[in-house]
């Protein structure tokens, strides 16, 4: 439990760091804040769903940590690009933004949760 309250705190000093620079670049840009606000729901949702399917596989046996971490990579892409494609398609956001954004979130959270799965399998070889 302690793995993932710390991925939480890191995940949202993570997002009040970038949010600090999406307003930043409203503030000096034309940069439109809906669209950074739609590309980090996604992206912060991915995360937590990719995380809570590491920590639920974590303790199964390896066929099911197989099926259900990198079905879970396969099926969250697959989601994401049919949000992505309708988002766009409809003209929801503006594109621009949307991607920029969509692009640096998607970034920096995968590198966040792959740091959780490290810290996770860190924790569990410490208390071996």
């Amino acid at each position: 439990m302690k793995t993932l309250f710390d991925f939480l705190i890191k995940l949202f000093i993570l997002t009040v760091i970038l949010w600090t620079v999406a307003f930043w670049g409203a503030a000096n840009y034309s940069l439109d804040l809906w669209s950074v606000f739609v590309a980090w729901s996604m992206m912060a949702l991915n995360t937590l769903v990719g995380y809570m399917l590491f920590e639920y596989a974590f303790d199964r046996d390896q066929a099911t940590f197989t099926k259900v971490v990198f079905g879970g990579v396969a099926l969250r892409l697959m989601v994401l690009m049919v949000l992505v494609a309708v988002i766009i398609v409809q003209s929801l956001v503006t594109v621009s933004d949307f991607v920029m954004s969509f692009f640096v979130f998607y970034c920096v959270y995968v590198i966040l949760e792959i740091l959780g799965y490290q810290n996770k399998n860190k924790q569990k070889k410490q208390s071996a």
